[in-house]
């Protein structure tokens, strides 16, 4: 068995990365993280604005709690995903699905929370609106091709 090819019988060669290849990796890796943080950042801003502009404070504070629910917990597993790529704690493929099943139960967390606590002043319109322009914060980096 050859050491210079991957194992099963392919022809395939092995894959080897060399430390600035993993620096690389690595840098490019947090750059997009930290760009769809700050896309989405953008946009829980412009959410907020536009709701406040087109109907006023309760409207904006509305926007502000969809957007804050999704933004939240998706800068909090970015945090995580970010200490994996620098830090102590390695990331597994498990790190991913559990953050991903944590940012979707936070989110349905906190929007379940403001309907049962703000059901007299929030406008449903407005977090639905702060919600998807979180979600879609990624179309500021399509628009700019900063796309990682």
């Amino acid at each position: 068995m050859n050491p210079d090819y991957a194992p099963g019988g392919t022809d395939v060669p092995r894959l080897v990365l060399t430390d600035q290849d993993r620096v690389a990796i690595t840098r490019r890796a947090s750059s997009g993280i930290m760009r769809t943080l700050a896309a989405q950042a953008v946009m829980l801003v412009v959410a907020v604005l536009c709701s406040w502009l087109v109907a006023g404070g309760a409207a904006a504070v509305s926007a502000f709690i969809g957007a804050a629910a999704y933004f939240v917990p998706n800068a909090l597993f970015a945090l995580r995903l970010l200490l994996g790529l620098f830090g102590p704690l390695k990331s597994s493929p498990l790190t991913f699905f559990v953050g991903e099943a944590f940012k979707l139960g936070s989110a349905v967390l906190v929007l379940g929370l403001a309907a049962w606590l703000g059901n007299d002043w929030l406008v449903w319109p407005a977090v639905l609106f702060g919600l998807l322009c979180v979600l879609k914060g990624y179309v500021l980096l399509l628009l700019f091709r900063k796309l990682p």
